[in-house]
């Protein structure tokens, strides 16, 4: 559903950053592990820190169903004329301005042994010298048999979209470790994180794998240990090693999403046009998020999905009574984000979906002024509160 409508979701754990102002690391507590904490003063709009993930790998489920993306930094390998090609199911949509679209295909480079798909010549070497010699499954690409796509297969056979993690990033640490000259940097890199109690990587693994997590995490151990086992990190394949692995990914990961139209749609918004060229692009590129396929997203919706058997079952549950002829929409915003005003909850769908809601709720508002709700909030701060604040403060607690 909701998932369909970004190209590549990934997921990354750990960071090599670079501060852009003076900010040092400390320890806060146990429970949270180290804090970033400034020096000087930042000013609003500074950016503080860049990062780099430690290892990054596509989520399976997306990687199956042929979403495009760099096998090392998971940039789009799709142009966004083909992005929206698909998107749309129109193989002869056509793009203006196709000279902003940032995809470089000459550019793409192949493992030559196993043909995965690289954005350059540098994350072909980058991912090489850092993890892909141990990983690289030569010929047996496809070949079911082959270690590493046994333990894929198992991983995508008990956690279905939508998916929060993949095993192939514990994969890719074990392999860092595997080809590294020193390993026990790495190691140590990888410690850094904050640790759990053993209650509370339960809790975690649990949230991944569902109900029958202890036989699965067991299954996974099993065939993890007999595609990557490693010497040196020999307690990471031991039940509890292996538990808190998940734990370290679970808490310390990040998803993330790449599109190649969503960048194609930025540069068109910075471009410089005359009004009327302005206004013929922007109702182009809303008819364009129209004609994707939305999956009936609504912000006041009057049914919500869950995965309730812990398989790809999806359910579909009705939140109200629902008449015949009634249409059945989910929502893509979680509660809080759905409270928020109708300008911010287009920028999220915009930005995140592809499309321009037209819900009831949304046009039951679209007189509203296009503030998302932080401008609305730092307006009123200026403005101080109005006088019968503390009233419609006893009638929202009422």
């Amino acid at each position: 559903m909701a998932a369909s409508m970004c190209d590549v979701f990934s997921f990354c754990v750990g960071v090599a950053g670079r501060a852009r102002v003076a900010v040092e690391v400390r320890f806060v507590s146990s429970a949270k592990g180290k804090g970033l904490f400034a020096t000087q003063l930042i000013q609003k709009g500074e950016t503080i820190f860049i990062e780099r993930p430690l290892v990054a790998a596509q989520f399976l489920w997306n990687a199956l169903y042929r979403y495009r993306a760099c096998d090392h930094c998971l940039r789009a390998l799709e142009k966004a004329e083909e992005n929206a090609q698909r998107l749309t199911g129109k193989p002869g949509q056509v793009l203006p301005h196709p000279e902003l679209c940032t995809v470089r295909k000459d550019l793409h480079q192949n493992c030559p042994h196993c043909q995965v798909t690289y954005c350059s010549t540098e994350c072909l070497l980058a991912a090489a010298e850092q993890y892909h010699q141990v990983l690289c499954p030569g010929p047996s690409q496809d070949d079911p048999l082959h270690p590493l796509n046994k333990l894929q297969e198992a991983w995508r056979s008990v956690h279905y979209p939508p998916e929060t993690a993949s095993i192939m990033l514990m994969a890719r640490m074990v392999a860092t470790v595997k080809q590294a000259k020193d390993k026990d940097r790495w190691i140590r890199l990888f410690s850094q994180f904050c640790n759990k109690t053993a209650n509370e990587e339960e809790e975690i693994v649990h949230k991944l794998l569902g109900d029958k997590f202890k036989g699965q995490l067991e299954l996974l151990r099993r065939l993890f240990t007999e595609a990557l086992y490693e010497e040196a990190l020999s307690q990471w394949f031991t039940l509890d090693g292996f538990r808190s692995l998940f734990a370290l990914v679970g808490t310390n990961g990040q998803g993330i999403g790449t599109s190649s139209l969503s960048q194609w749609v930025h540069a068109c918004d910075a471009l410089e046009l005359k009004p009327q060229d302005r206004e013929q692009l922007d109702a182009f590129i809303d008819q364009l998020y129209k004609d994707i396929e939305a999956g009936n997203h609504s912000c006041v919706p009057n049914a919500e999905t869950s995965f309730p058997e812990n398989n790809f079952l999806l359910h579909v549950t009705a939140l109200e009574d629902i008449k015949p002829g009634e249409e059945i929409c989910i929502s893509y915003l979680d509660c809080c984000q759905r409270e928020r005003s109708r300008h911010s909850r287009h920028k999220i769908l915009r930005e995140n979906y592809l499309f321009v809601c037209s819900c009831p709720k949304c046009l039951a508002e679209a007189d509203e002024p296009n503030m998302t709700s932080e401008e609305e909030d730092e307006e009123e701060d200026e403005e101080g509160e109005p006088e019968d604040a503390e009233l419609g403060d006893e009638m929202t607690d009422v």
